[in-house]
């Protein structure tokens, strides 16, 4: 794979560095003076760092400068700059998750996804930022501020992996992990118009499994998806809800420069039964995006609603009591510094019964199998990742200060509870220049399926749905004084 030697680095895919620092084209050293350079000019307004280590990533990029010049990189991602949400454990680096009133927790081993990428040999640049305790859909936190969008700094990032996807989107890196228990990867995805993954339950393995939670990949690509997720899937004991070990064949997504949607049955869901209602331009991008599968031969078949509004109370009011159990176990103080808008949402449960929360966990199980039920006939589901798009960057919700519930992920968090990938990809933007996501969901396992589909409309989508990144220009180099 060529590159463009007019092309900033920060610019360029991981696909692309790869095959740069192979042919010693490019250094990681190089690469990585680059993306200082965008970070220096960009951060200061977008908020992504919760930690910044440049000192550690320059020092990571002269090693694997070295390994590649030996011809003996560690893994195709060797060199090639990367990020991890906050919540994500680094060896001592603290762990507050957002949230002013949480005394931080200082790890003394890195999470799976971590040690992974750093045996692969990927220079991590820091750690990005989230809301409290990652409830919010958006960039706002007690602790950090305001995350804000680099396409309008004006508008949110989305959430709950904000930084993440402030990062991913302005060129710090190409590729960044963030994690996902409702939408909190592919909501920044859609709001942002990059390409992300939450995978299938368990291929991913984590530090602190819990029902629903997933890490995946937050990238430009989706080939840079498929290389950030053969590296971050790879096993480790530590996580006992972690699917056996399994070869991926994620090295090509065209299969061998091939891949064809032509006999795929397709479901087209505009409609999630629930929550907020769909914007119409939205709604239109989705069903456009749907056409495009539908003229090179799939079969696409409209999907009825699934979900009941109940179905998606009785979730929020699941979480709303485990946040209120970590709200309660701070002392009054520190319960004084959460993010006022979390302190409301925790404390509407405060009367919720042993026995109600027992009926909110069972309905956790219908939701799994209506999911499950609508879906099993399709090899993928096409539909909007949210119903509308983004928001100011100042709100916690799509709906400002209000309480609404979870009334927005009525499209993702069922896959969250069924363990299904969903990918998003960008499929249009609104007149006003905002991005709206596509999501593309598959059966259980497969991952390989979705990103190959993703991938595929990636090269189909009109010019006008692909995004333009807002990363700046390289600044031309001074002329010869001498």
């Amino acid at each position: 794979m060529a590159t463009d030697p007019a092309q900033r680095p920060a610019r360029l895919t991981a696909q692309a560095l790869s095959a740069a620092y192979g042919s010693l084209t490019l250094s990681p050293v190089d690469v990585v003076d680059d993306v200082a350079d965008v970070i220096t000019q960009r951060e200061p307004e977008l908020n992504a760092f919760w930690r910044y280590d440049l000192d550690e990533a320059r020092y990571a990029a002269e090693r694997s400068a070295a390994r590649w010049r030996a011809g003996a990189p560690l893994s195709p991602v060797d060199g090639v700059p990367a990020t991890v949400k906050e919540n994500l454990a680094r060896t001592g680096v603290p762990m507050p998750s957002g949230n002013a009133g949480v005394t931080p927790v200082v790890p003394e081993r890195s999470a799976p996804v971590v040690e992974r990428l750093e045996e692969a040999g990927a220079i991590i640049l820091g750690s990005t930022v989230m809301p409290d305790w990652g409830m919010l859909s958006s960039g706002v936190s007690s602790l950090h501020g305001i995350t804000r969008s680099p396409w309008d700094p004006s508008l949110t990032t989305g959430g709950s992996s904000a930084g993440a996807g402030a990062a991913a989107a302005a060129g710090y890196a190409p590729l960044h992990v963030g994690t996902d228990i409702g939408g909190s990867i592919r909501l920044p995805g859609a709001w942002l118009g990059l390409t992300t993954l939450k995978p299938s339950a368990g291929r991913v393995p984590l530090q602190a499994p819990f029902l629903g939670r997933a890490a995946g990949p937050i990238t430009r690509s989706a080939a840079d998806a498929a290389l950030l997720l053969d590296v971050i899937s790879r096993p480790d004991p530590r996580d006992w809800t972690a699917l056996p070990p399994e070869h991926l064949d994620l090295a090509d997504l065209t299969v061998g420069g091939t891949y064809d949607v032509a006999g795929l049955r397709v479901g087209l869901l505009v409609d999630a039964g629930c929550g907020l209602p769909v914007d119409p331009a939205v709604r239109d991008a989705v069903e456009e995006a749907a056409r495009v599968f539908e003229a090179a031969g799939a079969t696409v078949e409209r999907l009825e609603p699934f979900l009941e509004p109940d179905l998606l109370r009785r979730l929020d009011e699941f979480w709303r009591v485990r946040s209120l159990v970590d709200f309660d176990a701070l002392a009054p103080a520190a319960r004084d510094r959460v993010l006022p808008f979390i302190r409301r949402w925790v404390e509407a449960a405060r009367d919720v019964t042993a026995q109600e929360l027992m009926r909110d966990y069972t309905s956790i199980m219908r939701l799994q199998q209506a999911t499950a039920t609508a879906t099993q006939a399709f090899d993928l589901v096409l539909s909007p990742v949210a119903p509308v798009a983004a928001f100011p960057a100042e709100w916690p919700m799509p709906w400002g200060e209000g309480d609404e519930g979870m009334a927005h992920i009525g499209f993702t968090v069922p896959y969250n509870m069924t363990g299904q990938p969903a990918a998003t990809v960008n499929c249009g933007f609104l007149p006003d220049g905002r991005a709206i996501g596509l999501q593309v969901a598959g059966p259980r396992f497969d991952d390989v399926g979705v990103l190959r589909a993703v991938h595929w409309f990636e090269h189909r989508r009109s010019p006008e749905a692909t995004p333009d990144w807002p990363i700046p220009p390289r600044d031309p180099a001074p002329l010869d004084q001498g």
